[in-house]
């Protein structure tokens, strides 16, 4: 099994709140999730670490594979949340479109960002300070294998952190990420958390991007995910003030650990 899921794909229907929670309950092979709170990290740093750690997942797996076949006990699989923030960059997966960034080499200089062409599915997004990053790297099979359900659990996570902030937010039919005025209908629907996933054999990498105190100005430089009618915002843009960062981390973990039945390690 082997996919990638971004922003830019529909997935099922929202799951309930009700539903996220029973997920939790279902028993898994280990649930202890070591975490790394980085600050801020270059992207490529990020991205290379996040290929190391899913390569020495993915070789417990195959080696697991060869143990039982033998008879003999399986070793536990790791699983990894890295939260940081990158310098501008943006990025594009592998079916996203270049022309969706506006700026060229010059442009992109001028502005001090760069550009990757990384391997999620979907289209261009940014990343820059203010924004926080979750790269969670986790083996499904300690939880729950479906990968749809995996969104819909990260997507309920920051659902359940802005409306501690007093900010009411959801899912949109047919695209995957978090909004505000996301009723169908709705006059101004302005996306405030992207989330790109790949996952191999039921190992994840990449994840959500959520906009703290993000410069929206960056996303004027490209479509972002190729949706041209809806706006973007951040979390900053919608209260009025700037917000902490660590506190907003910090009040993300509980929420993910309990949707997903785990429990942190540093």
């Amino acid at each position: 099994m082997d996919s990638q899921l971004t922003t830019c794909v529909s997935g099922p229907a929202a799951a309930s709140d009700a539903s996220l929670q029973a997920a939790a309950g279902q028993a898994g092979q280990n649930r202890v999730v070591r975490l790394e709170q980085m600050g801020l990290v270059p992207y490529q740093t990020a991205w290379d670490y996040q290929e190391t750690l899913l390569a020495a997942t993915l070789a417990i797996k195959t080696q697991n594979r060869l143990v039982a076949e033998a008879g003999q006990l399986l070793a536990p699989t790791p699983n990894h949340l890295l939260l940081c923030q990158h310098p501008p960059v943006y990025t594009l997966g592998k079916s996203g479109k270049p022309e969706h960034l506006l700026l060229d080499e010059q442009g992109l200089q001028a502005h001090g960002a760069t550009f990757h062409r990384i391997n999620r599915g979907g289209d261009i997004t940014y990343h820059g300070p203010g924004q926080l990053v979750g790269y969670p790297i986790l083996d499904l099979e300690n939880f729950f294998t479906d990968i749809h359900r995996y969104l819909r659990v990260l997507e309920e996570a920051v659902i359940l952190l802005l409306a501690e902030y007093g900010l009411r937010a959801g899912r949109i039919a047919g695209l995957t990420g978090v909004w505000l005025d996301f009723e169908e209908g709705a006059a101004n629907p302005r996306k405030i958390c992207a989330l790109g996933v790949k996952c191999s054999r039921w190992v994840t990498m990449h994840g959500f991007a959520l906009n703290v105190n993000t410069d929206l100005s960056y996303f004027g430089y490209i479509v972002p995910c190729g949706i041209t009618d809806k706006a973007v915002t951040s979390m900053q843009q919608e209260l009025g003030r700037e917000v902490s960062l660590p506190e907003v981390e910090n009040r993300l973990l509980p929420h993910l650990a309990t949707l997903l039945g785990a429990e942190y390690v540093a």
